[in-house]
């Protein structure tokens, strides 16, 4: 067995490119690249090879404000990395400790898929939960999917959505302009805590928001209130998954999540996509829409090399 280590931006591409399976839309390295060119975190791939044959693949980058390895591109929010479905490409336990052996320094990998652990095997430990709908389990009838509420809830859910309705409720799809609604609204809501506090989140995902535009994968949804943006989604069709990134909505419309919310799994229903993706994140909506729950999990490795510090990677990129 052989390792490499890769790192710069060319060659890790070709990389990625030909090794990373491309089944999730963040599987897809212009997506990532997104982040990186914002968050310019120093790269460290390591490839394991058996003769010609790639046995094992570990993307990472260094991020010196917490002293660790992350998965590429480690773009952060308060210290935490905000890609999910991240995997770990290794053709057996000693293929990993390998890898991890070419590691100088703390790895702390975050939002590792279900087949992440026995690639590694390693004893992983829960991270967070995802949420995902999948219409086909209701026949891709949003119909379906409504009746199986509890009639208590069906009916509070009608009294809510009939409150909004009053409001004269109408819907646009596809504005890109109206992402500068999302981001101020997320903003308001979640001043310091927003994502879109840290500029170089904010230019990762507006970088983001291009690239999905531009290859036509983009879906900005909007609700409009009396005349008013109520409440705006950015997500993204691959692979038919929609993945829902990001939204905002406004404090003067107490409910328009629901609104919003129960019109992408209808939405989700007529467009028969194979699945939306919520993302994780600890909202109580997700568990009482009867979203089905995908566990994510983390890996935590300390390197014994005694280089394991930011100097060494100084060195090795100067």
């Amino acid at each position: 067995m052989s390792i490499r280590v890769l790192t710069t931006p060319d060659e890790c591409r070709l990389a990625w490119e030909d090794i990373w399976p491309a089944k999730e839309l963040f599987d897809l390295w212009d997506a990532r690249e997104c982040f990186h060119h914002s968050f310019s975190r120093p790269l460290h791939f390591v490839v394991a090879e058996q003769g010609n044959l790639v046995i094992g693949f570990l993307p990472l980058c260094w991020n010196a404000e917490t002293g660790q390895y992350v998965a590429f591109p480690g773009e952060t929010w308060q210290g935490k990395t905000w890609i999910e479905q991240n995997r770990i490409i290794a053709a057996s336990p000693a293929v990993m400790d390998e890898m991890l052996a070419a590691v100088p320094g703390r790895v702390h990998l975050r939002y590792l898929t279900q087949g992440a652990a026995a690639a590694s095997g390693r004893q992983l430990t829960e991270d967070e939960i995802g949420y995902i709908f999948y219409p086909g389990l209701y026949g891709y009838s949003y119909q379906a999917y409504w009746e199986g509420f509890s009639g208590k809830t069906r009916k509070k859910l009608s009294a809510d959505l009939k409150r909004l309705e009053s409001l004269g409720l109408t819907f646009r799809h596809d504005r890109y302009e109206d992402m500068e609604a999302l981001y101020a609204l997320n903003l308001e809501a979640f001043g310091e805590f927003s994502y879109f506090s840290d500029i170089r989140f904010r230019n990762g995902f507006e970088s983001l928001g291009k690239f999905l535009q531009d290859t036509g994968m983009l879906k900005v949804t909007t609700v409009m209130a009396s005349g008013r943006i109520a409440a705006v989604d950015m997500g993204a069709v691959y692979n038919n998954t929609y993945t829902l990134l990001a939204g905002g909505t406004h404090p003067e419309f107490p409910g328009i999540a629901k609104v919003i919310n129960l019109h992408h799994l209808a939405r989700a229903c007529e467009k028969r996509y194979d699945a939306v993706d919520f993302l994780c994140g600890d909202f109580n909506w997700k568990a009482r829409f009867r979203l089905t729950e995908r566990p994510l999990h983390q890996l935590t490795h300390t390197a014994i090399s005694p280089f394991a510090s930011e100097a060494y990677h100084e060195r090795a990129v100067a």
